[in-house]
């Protein structure tokens, strides 16, 4: 199992928790907790590979995302209350599964040879579509429309990939860089509550 692989796994275990967690504060019943864990942690990538023309998409192909992410979202909903402690933890796993999804969706748009609009929108809707699909779904404003520094640090990350690309870096030096610039600057963000300017009312 690789590197990719197992960061992989644990991003759409921590998309699948913030889905769930979403649901079970709008109250929901368990089958709309387990719908909001499973399209938080592959709605991204489904989205990305059905746009791309890669069908099945990739849950479909490797069914292993989608155990773990209705496991994390059944484990959530009975055990939520035992579970609290690890709301604030979820941050820094939510963090890195951000990048690794960023590099995975740029990866792939870049070995489908779009260009280099295309593979940044590539990567960052595999990281973030999912949460759009929760929030919508909960009744939320999507977090990315709100004031946090997350799309941003998505689009970041994924920029400096296809560059690096250009440039000619390896694929695993390019991909490294990215996911670590996507994780820290997420998780500055959540340290120093950055946000981004709004319009004067």
């Amino acid at each position: 199992m690789s590197l990719l692989y197992t960061l992989d796994l644990i991003g759409t275990a921590a998309f699948a928790a913030s889905g769930a967690w979403a649901g079970i504060r709008r109250r929901m019943d368990l089958l709309g907790v387990l719908v909001l864990g499973v399209v938080t942690a592959t709605g991204g990538g489904t989205l990305r590979d059905i746009l791309l023309g890669d069908v099945p998409p990739f849950s479909f192909k490797d069914e292993t995302y989608l155990y773990l992410s209705f496991a994390v979202a059944l484990v959530v909903f009975f055990c939520h209350r035992r579970l609290e402690f690890l709301q604030h933890p979820l941050q820094y796993f939510d963090a890195v599964g951000l990048g690794t999804f960023v590099v995975i969706g740029t990866g792939k748009a870049l070995a489908f040879e779009m260009g280099f609009i295309g593979a940044v929108v590539m990567g960052v809707m595999t990281a973030t579509a999912g949460g759009v699909i929760r929030d919508v779904l909960s009744n939320q404003v999507p977090l990315i429309l709100r004031k946090e520094v997350y799309a941003s640090a998505c689009i970041a990350g994924a920029l400096l990939m296809v560059v690096l690309h250009r440039l000619g870096v390896d694929h695993p030096v390019a991909a490294l860089a990215a996911a670590l610039v996507v994780i820290a600057v997420r998780l500055l963000a959540v340290r120093y509550n950055w946000a981004l300017p709004r319009a004067e009312q």
